[in-house]
């Protein structure tokens, strides 16, 4: 089966702070720590875009592996669909830039749950042998779409930039050992965007409760539906790793699920929530301590409005 060769995530250089949060929206600053947990993290800064961090990610991962561009079949850009540019696809222009001239190069748009949902779809060309190798790509700027000045928007206080790239091939050593994704489009219209100024920035559409039980609700469904369909018990899992949006929910959905928190990465002291990127900041922390075992299974849990919930089961080989 199809796995994870290497990823690469990279870090802009502009900063979010509390303090300039504080001072646009009116709010006091323990106000927005109950949603960031620190007082600065990694956004796209003047000038930088992410397409193209994501490309540098990808030329990065291309020279580690080895892979040249024209063994790259699939090339996906994953995230909410809005781009760098209008009307355009960074799949393709990321390609252009990595050399890679004979990929069909496409884009899943599935807000934060995105990038593992591309990872499902890379995974399959590989197993059906439609191709060898297929690169993925985060290029969200989701820093951007949120407007500081609307107190009603804190709950999106959290949300930074880290464009990403991970490369698969048959023979990866995360191997993509199932995947279990659902959608409720009853909360279709809590969140959509409105055109201000010239530019796009997000909106809750009024309140309703019910979201963080939906939340619980699926997560520990999948879960349960991917540990059944592995034939493995709770037991059996090495990590079960987050979307880093909401550190309660994180909590909540380890406690439902009778999993500590020492089997969990809790990032929120050094980033926002940096959208499907979370999960790869989280492994790249694992890997670099050499806590990925062979033979272990990481779960990975991710959601995106619309609201997606999904849960990827990793096999370390």
């Amino acid at each position: 089966m199809a796995g994870i060769v290497d990823f690469e995530v990279r870090l802009p250089g502009g900063v979010a702070t509390v303090q300039e949060m504080q001072a646009a929206s009116g709010l006091v600053p323990a106000e927005i720590l109950e949603i960031t947990h620190t007082s600065r993290f990694p956004v796209l800064g003047e000038g930088e875009l992410a397409w193209e961090l994501a490309a540098e990610a990808g030329q990065t991962l291309l020279k580690r592996a080895g892979v040249a561009p024209g063994d790259i079949g699939v090339v996906i850009c994953a995230g909410s669909g809005e781009w760098d540019l209008p009307f355009w696809s960074p799949a393709a222009g990321i390609a252009a830039e990595l050399g890679i001239d004979q990929a069909h190069c496409f884009e899943v748009t599935n807000f934060c749950n995105g990038a593992m949902a591309a990872l499902q779809v890379a995974a399959d060309k590989i197993d059906l042998g439609r191709t060898e190798h297929a690169l993925v790509l985060v290029g969200d700027r989701l820093s951007q779409l949120v407007d500081y000045h609307d107190p009603e928007s804190k709950a999106l206080f959290n949300f930074g930039d880290a464009p990403a790239a991970i490369l698969l091939s048959r023979e990866g050593s995360l191997e993509l050992a199932h995947s279990a994704m659902r959608t409720d489009p009853a909360w279709a219209h809590y969140y959509s965007g409105d055109i201000e100024d010239d530019r796009i920035v997000m909106r809750r559409r009024g309140h309703r409760g019910g979201l963080g039980d939906a939340y619980l609700r699926n997560f520990v469904e999948l879960t349960n539906d991917t540990l059944s369909a592995l034939d493995l018990p709770l037991s059996a899992v090495s990590w079960f790793l987050i979307n880093q949006g909401d550190q309660g929910m994180h909590e909540r959905v380890l406690a439902a699920l009778g999993l500590p928190a020492e089997r969990s990465v809790f990032n929120y002291h050094r980033y926002g929530h940096m959208g499907g990127s979370d999960p790869f900041i989280a492994l790249a922390d694992l890997r670099d301590q050499g806590r990925l075992a062979p033979g272990g299974t990481v779960l990975v849990a991710s959601s995106g409005m619309g609201f997606t919930w999904g849960i990827t089961a990793l096999r370390c080989r």
